[in-house]
């Protein structure tokens, strides 16, 4: 409501061709809101998650017109909506000046509502400074907590490894190793199509049709859970095992408009990668992006002679200059770490070494000889 009201404010402002109202006039404008009957309701609610939603706006707008004049790089950012009751995702933000606590009995106390009971997936390190209660579209909520950490550092390890990420297999190492795809909305299918059916029999606006949309919302949120646990236990183990880590900077945008565009989004390259940068810097690692256009598949990672382009349906090659016959994924992997300066070998890239000439007392049997 808060923001809704705020918006509107700057919107019919705009339209009247007055100035734009700044932070302040927005928050004088909620204080004289509150004492107002229709908004009366909200002096119930702490002022600092009110005070909240009017920074997330002043935010939405400072990176709408960063992004309309050229200031803020990636993707043009709308401008701010209205909210909706109905939206996905609700949340609401207590600052430490709201002095919210974690009580002895490791319940959350929050203020104006009480002492709420969690089921704590860590202990805190450190005090928070914030901290965000998030309900999702499953009905499900969740407590997010902002601290200040110290860096962590890993042993140094002497390993470095390059990535070819893939739909067959999900992750090919340039060691010789394949992370198999698990598929997560694929083999979920059935169960997603039979919730969506008995949602879609059921009466708009009936009590009985939110409670089939939040069986479909479960389950989705089933099939997410499970390939952002596969997403972090794989990227740690290769952030933990390897000194510095290559993988290529894909175009998801590109192929999620493909004929491939479900089985892409259920890979989540995206987010495998943002993991293993983030967790690279949290660790004392490198992780870096090679160019999407680094010819990986095309060059041979044992003599560098690059042999042109393949359909994707030929999974293994032989080089015509060295003659080597090559594994397509690996021999991608291989090149991505060296693209990025790692040195790494190509013996693991090789399925069998090519033909070589004998030598010429070595061609055949000897005449004469027993």
């Amino acid at each position: 409501m808060v923001f809704n009201d705020g918006l509107r404010a700057r919107q019919e402002a705009f339209a009247a061709g007055l100035p734009y109202l700044t932070a302040r006039e927005l928050s004088a404008r909620l204080t004289a809101a509150k004492a107002t009957a229709d908004r009366a309701w909200l002096r119930e609610v702490s002022a600092v998650v009110l005070q909240q939603a009017l920074a997330d706006l002043n935010t939405a707008y400072r990176n709408f017109l960063a992004s309309a004049i050229g200031e803020r790089r990636g993707p043009r950012v709308a401008a701010p909506r209205f909210r909706s009751r109905k939206d996905t995702r609700q949340a609401i933000r207590f600052t430490r000046n709201a002095r919210f606590m974690v009580t002895p009995g490791c319940k959350l106390r929050l203020p104006k509502i009480g002492d709420v009971p969690v089921r704590w997936s860590r202990p805190l390190p450190a005090e928070p400074s914030s901290v965000t209660v998030i309900k999702d579209a499953a009905g499900r909520y969740f407590a997010s907590f902002v601290i200040t950490a110290k860096p962590l550092s890993l042993p140094k390890a002497e390993q470095v490894i390059g990535i070819d990420l893939g739909l067959t297999h999900f992750a090919v190492l340039s060691d010789g190793r394949k992370v198999g795809s698990p598929r997560f909305l694929r083999r979920a299918e059935k169960k997603l199509r039979r919730a969506q059916k008995v949602l879609s029999r059921k009466e708009k606006g009936s009590r009985n049709r939110d409670k089939a949309r939040i069986k479909v919302a479960r389950a989705h949120a089933q099939v997410a859970d499970a390939r952002r646990d596969f997403h972090h236990r794989l990227s740690t183990a290769l952030i933990r095992d390897n000194q510095a880590v290559a993988v290529e900077d894909l175009a998801v945008a590109g192929l999620a408009r493909s004929r491939l565009a479900k089985s892409v989004h259920d890979a989540g390259w995206s987010a495998f990668v943002r993991m293993l940068e983030y967790k690279g810097r949290l660790y004392g690692r490198q992780a870096y992006r090679i160019g999407r256009f680094e010819p990986t598949s095309q060059v041979c990672s044992a003599c560098g002679a690059n042999d042109g382009l393949k359909p994707l349906s030929v999974r293994v090659w032989q080089c015509q200059m060295c003659m080597t016959w090559l594994d397509r994924d690996v021999n991608a992997a291989v090149n991505v770490a060296r693209a990025a300066g790692l040195a790494v070998t190509a013996c693991e890239a090789q399925v069998r070494p090519g033909l070589v000439l004998a030598q010429r007392g070595e061609a055949g049997t000897l005449r004469g000889a027993a």
